[in-house]
């Protein structure tokens, strides 16, 4: 039995289109291939999260489903019957991933005549910096990919002359009956090979390397997939499109800032004298450095909030929060004259723990982080 739609999203029937595109692109990501490279298992998730957001993101298909269930579709699922590949799904929700996620089908109809081929899609992975991830980047990549011969030579299909596409006639009890079907000898483009030139496959091919400029916006993150349209593998038909290149996003720190969506966080270090005394921290920051000052007696564990100083939104107009927890560091190593001093200090009413009404617990303060 098929798994129910919904549980494989993990939301609600009554989930709004933005609760269900945010979660699938939460399982497209989890399950996504690059991610999880020979993980057949990963796969299949990933194919089924596919499935199940594409009738639940169509108002008419969710209707459908939610009145009939699996049967709706008549065993074809969501993809009507054609069966699912990966191009499939990144063509289908190119958005979801941030940008142009996706791919296209190998071919694609035009208006029910000849079929466009169209070449294959190409992967890679680009690490970005913190500083490239808020500033947005422009990337060069050497991508090396299938172009056609300028020498391999083509003819018109004696199967289809030209249509992509056979007719066949059946006599039936009920008349004569017509149908059409893809082309079995050129799938479709129309176009057969009668030469190659040198160097190339089989298809009249050769290896070519580009140089590609990939624009990468701000506030991109791991696991996105953007599309450089036609940077793909061109078809290996004349009258083809080239591919897409799809470049997943990988993001690589220095270890200083700890990214949370679109906040940043970043723990501060300060003495027992600075937190007994107040003191005044400077904090660089990848477009600058701002400037904080902490009040005397200030505790272990608290956090301020700077707005808009984290990494700003996708394709929005706002930035996130800088978050900065300050740690009061206890030195592991005293001297004779500092011991004494703390010894002295062990039962003076001013070191004993007395926390206010007002001091909020661990629990209170991580909800308020994320408030």
């Amino acid at each position: 039995m098929k798994e129910d739609y919904y549980e494989i999203l993990g939301v609600s029937k009554d989930a709004s289109a933005s609760e269900i595109k945010k979660a699938y692109r939460k399982k497209a990501i989890q399950y996504h291939p690059d991610k999880n490279p020979g993980d057949k298992t990963a796969e299949s998730n990933f194919k089924k999260a596919a499935e199940a957001y594409e009738v639940l993101s169509d108002p008419n298909k969710k209707s459908k489903y939610d009145q009939f269930g699996h049967s709706a579709f008549d065993g074809a699922g969501g993809f009507g019957g054609q069966g699912m590949n990966m191009d499939d799904i990144f063509s289908q929700f190119g958005d979801i991933f941030g940008s142009a996620f996706g791919s296209s089908f190998g071919g694609f109809s035009s208006g029910g005549g000849q079929r466009l081929s169209k070449g294959s899609n190409l992967r890679i992975k680009v690490k970005l910096s913190l500083e490239d991830i808020i500033n947005g980047v422009e990337k060069k990549i050497k991508v090396k990919r299938k172009v056609l011969s300028p020498d391999s030579k083509f003819s018109t299909c004696s199967t289809c002359r030209g249509t992509g596409q056979v007719t066949r006639v059946t006599n039936t009890i009920l008349g004569r009956m017509q149908s059409s079907s893809i082309c079995p000898t050129c799938n479709g483009t129309g176009q057969i090979i009668t030469s190659r030139g040198s160097g190339t496959d089989s298809n009249g091919m050769l290896n070519s390397e580009e140089t590609v400029s990939i624009k990468i916006p701000a506030g991109v993150e791991e696991g996105m997939q953007l599309k450089v349209t036609e940077k793909g593998n061109e078809s290996n038909n004349p009258n083809g499109i080239s591919g897409d290149l799809l470049v997943l996003i990988e993001e690589s720190y220095d270890g200083q800032f700890t990214r949370d969506g679109k906040h940043l966080h970043y723990d501060l270090y300060i003495s027992i004298p600075e937190a007994a005394l107040g003191v005044t921290k400077d904090i660089h920051l990848i477009d600058g450095k701002v400037r904080i000052k902490l009040e005397s007696g200030i505790q272990s564990g608290k956090t301020l909030r700077l707005r808009n100083k984290g990494i700003p939104e996708l394709n929005g107009y706002s930035k996130g929060d800088l978050l900065v927890h300050v740690n009061i560091w206890t030195p592991k190593n005293l001297s004779k004259k500092q011991k004494d001093f703390f010894k002295e200090m062990l039962d003076d009413e001013n070191f004993k723990p007395n926390p206010k009404n007002s001091d909020k617990s661990f629990f209170e303060k991580v909800r308020d982080m994320f408030a």
